[in-house]
């Protein structure tokens, strides 16, 4: 309003009055170079002012205008690819883009790790020939699907290339995974082949009875292998040609066909198989392009690849940009920013645990000399990113929502502290959702007297739910039907309507910011790694002093996600034997499954449908000075279950033991 008063207001009225000429020295001046252009001169000057006042307005009532149209611009440009790509014939894969890649860059370097570098061109020709070994040794033909179980190493890349040239989905295994969880990620994808790294050759064995009695066969990344019924892959993949893999034998491929499998443990039951297609992993490619990487970019994957977040958002969008990709086998916060710096890191991936680590680890005066600019992840807290903020220096953080099998997704792209995401017109567009009204004690939607389900108000906390359109799709599990159907959900906001179950509770303020609330569902997070609570349920019950078990995740201060703990019941005349129950959870649960705190009870509360109550029992925590029953603590040191003390309550709570 001031630089209207004083700039422009007095303007037009000099005008109208035709003073122009007389108001001042000055202005005689103007006029006289000016003549009659003066009239112009004045009309510029006033569409300068009124374009100032403009700015000043939008800055002050639209502070993300800017970071507002960016997006939308480079989502529009993103779209108008995919649509492209769905179009195209012959259809255009990922795979076409490294080809692509590779014809344009060999020997630009895709692949750096643990000090050996690997270029375009020499992982396009080992990819080759692992096409070659893996179609005379297992007889593969176009859409076998088959497993890897691996870490995180080029070989990984190369076998999951080689396998897209024969047009065979992999499916990646957790390699942490074992015994029962194994044979059923293994079964559910309808593999009849298997390939593991040589550090994992124990796990293949413990199960190789039951895959040899399918007929899968199995191969070991070695030279050799005496174990009968697993095959020494390495030596046929090194006595193979490397000349380039007929495009013919994945003619069949298209955009709705399943390009890998991706395992998560949704709300329920054992790991499920998500159906990934090539038009997600197109989608998901995009991800690295929409949060500003640019070609020149050296992205940073300490993620496992079996994710969605390392595999997809990193490796896939690493070949999407064509840029070099520093490959980690583990994360490690001690030797983090060492790497950066050796090899010019400047996009990260994150998720919240990893930026904690980061964070807790001693002050250096070199921790901003870095060239990282962009952090992109999930599940930081917000204390914990402003700390990260204040340590490292200024690198936009871009804090991401989605889930592997889900149908929408968001981008906080203004780097607000604490938000996942940010809503805009084009986003709603395409993907089309809601976030409706729900009752945690009954773990429902709330529904109307028309059936209908009700929309949560701004601000309010509900359950995020995906609209599901020929836009925004939602496949659902392989061999898995029921699963898929429970993550449908009909007549939302009309009759016959269905959307995307996401299972997660969250919340969109005024300024159209999203902010994750909580998980619903017999879920918890911990370490970045989903749970299944039944799953772990399971296990307990093998151990024989337990006869129910009820598993649940519970807060820790200063830590992100929530722990596993369970309250169980003992068969009639049985103590809780602490090493059985250590025995049982760690033989068949990877660490960050394992209930860090049991709860002994006389019996387990139930709902009147015959759920296990655990509202409750998440409340109360595990605090021995607030709960009377028997409560035991697995300490990892002593390979056994502890009674629980309020001397362990306060070391936990002061990070002395560590989680």
């Amino acid at each position: 309003q001031s630089i209207f008063k004083k700039i422009v207001y007095p303007l037009l009225i000099m005008k109208r009055k035709n003073a122009f000429c007389c108001t001042s020295t000055s202005s005689v001046s103007l006029r006289l170079v000016f003549g009659r252009s003066g009239n112009m001169y004045l009309w510029l000057t006033a569409l300068a002012g009124l374009a100032i006042l403009f700015f000043f307005y939008i800055r002050a009532h639209f502070p993300y205008f800017s970071a507002d149209f960016w997006t939308v611009l480079r989502s529009v440009g993103l779209g108008l690819r995919l649509l492209k790509y769905k179009r195209i014939k012959p259809f255009y894969s990922i795979l076409d883009c490294f080809l692509d890649a590779v014809k344009s860059h060999p020997d630009k370097i895709f692949l750096h790790f643990e000090g050996r570098a690997y270029t375009y061109g020499e992982v396009d020709r080992q990819s080759n020939k692992v096409s070659r070994a893996l179609q005379a040794e297992a007889r593969l033909k176009e859409g076998d699907a088959v497993a890897l179980f691996m870490a995180n190493e080029p070989s990984f890349v190369w076998i999951w290339l080689g396998l897209a040239k024969l047009g065979c989905p992999a499916a990646l295994l957790n390699f942490n995974i074992r015994s029962k969880s194994l044979l059923h990620c293994f079964s559910c994808c309808g593999a009849k082949v298997i390939i593991a790294s040589p550090e994992l050759q124990g796990a293949v064995e413990e199960v190789l009875p039951t895959l040899r009695e399918q007929g899968i066969s199995v191969y070991l990344l070695s030279e050799s292998c005496s174990v009968p019924g697993i095959n020494a892959l390495l030596d046929k993949i090194s006595q193979a040609s490397d000349q380039p893999m007929s495009r013919d034998l994945r003619a069949n491929v298209h955009i709705r066909s399943t390009a890998i499998y991706i395992y998560t443990s949704g709300t329920t039951g054992l790991p499920k198989a998500a159906v990934v297609t090539h038009e997600r992993v197109w989608a998901s490619s995009f991800l690295q392009a929409a949060c500003g990487v640019t070609t020149e970019d050296i992205f940073y994957i300490n993620l496992p690849l079996y994710h969605s977040a390392g595999f997809l958002i990193g490796l896939v969008g690493g070949i999407e940009r064509g840029i070099t990709i520093i490959l980690r086998r583990k994360f490690s916060a001690s030797q983090f920013w060492d790497d950066c710096r050796k090899h010019d890191v400047t996009v990260m991936q994150y998720i919240g645990e990893t930026m904690r680590y980061l964070c807790n680890m001693p002050k250096k005066e070199n921790e901003k000399n870095h060239k990282v600019r962009i952090a992109i992840g999930n599940g930081v807290r917000p204390d914990v990113w402003a700390e990260f903020l204040h340590r490292f220096g200024d690198i936009k953080v871009k804090e991401l929502y989605a889930a592997t099998e889900g149908n929408i997704g968001f981008i906080n792209y203004t780097s607000k502290i604490g938000a996942v995401g940010r809503v805009n017109f084009v986003h709603k567009f395409f993907f089309p959702f809601t976030v409706i009204k729900f009752d945690i004690e009954k773990e429902e939607p709330v529904r109307n007297s028309a059936g209908l389900c009700i929309k949560a108000a701004v601000g309010e906390t509900g359950l995020l739910v995906g609209k599901v359109t020929q836009r925004s799709p939602f496949v659902g599990y392989a061999g898995n039907q029921q699963q898929t159907e429970k993550k449908r959900l009909r007549d939302v906001l009309k009759k016959g309507d269905l959307y995307f179950n996401s299972g997660d509770l969250l919340r969109i303020d005024s300024d159209n910011f999203v902010y994750f609330q909580d998980r619903v569902g017999d879920t918890f997070r911990w370490k970045g790694e989903n749970v299944a609570t039944s799953e772990v349920a399971d296990i307990l019950t093998m151990a024989y002093c337990v006869l129910e078990a009820n598993v649940y995740g519970v807060k820790v201060e200063g830590h992100e996600g929530r722990i596993g703990m369970a309250a169980v019941t003992l068969k009639e005349g049985q103590d809780f034997d602490c090493a059985d129950a250590y025995k049982q959870v760690a033989t068949y649960l990877p660490t960050y499954a394992r209930p860090r705190f049991i709860r002994i009870q006389p019996s387990l509360e139930m709902t009147g449908t015959f759920k296990m109550k655990k509202v409750k029992l998440v409340e109360e925590g595990f605090n021995p000075a607030q709960i009377k029953d028997p409560l035991y603590f697995l300490d990892p040191e002593k390979k056994t279950y502890v009674p629980m003390t309020e001397e362990i309550y306060r070391a936990i709570a002061s990070m002395e033991i560590k989680l």
